[in-house]
């Protein structure tokens, strides 16, 4: 696409991000630094995402095949997030040894919450 948005969060969303965030400690941080640039990519994305696709249904509006084709393009690039057991099991691959910061410790605590006890 030629023409360029720019695509900026508005201040009201960017406190959602900072009240959604999981950790509390109110001191800037790596971590908290990495989550927001992390959640403003994702959103960026989304919002670049879903203006093709309007554009793409506009142009094509008279095309039969558009909105299905449209949503198996959002299901290709927003695919399912893993689950807390698929995201445990690829933090505890064999390889380099790792410390765990405190997102991948709740990352590993919640896939072991949601097992069965037995």
């Amino acid at each position: 696409m030629t023409d360029q948005h720019l695509i900026s969060p508005s201040f009201e969303l960017r406190n959602q991000w900072h009240s959604e965030r999981p950790f509390k400690n109110p001191i800037p941080s790596r971590e908290r630094e990495d989550y927001m640039v992390d959640r403003a990519a994702q959103w960026g994305a989304d919002q670049e995402l879903e203006a093709c696709c309007e554009w793409f249904q506009e142009e094509y509006k008279t095309e039969s095949w558009v909105t299905h084709d449209l949503k198996r393009l959002r299901t290709a690039r927003r695919p399912k997030p893993l689950s807390s057991k698929e995201q445990a099991l690829a933090l505890l691959q064999p390889g380099e040894p790792r410390l765990f910061n405190s997102e991948m410790q709740d990352t590993i605590r919640r896939a072991l919450e949601a097992l069965p006890n037995g």
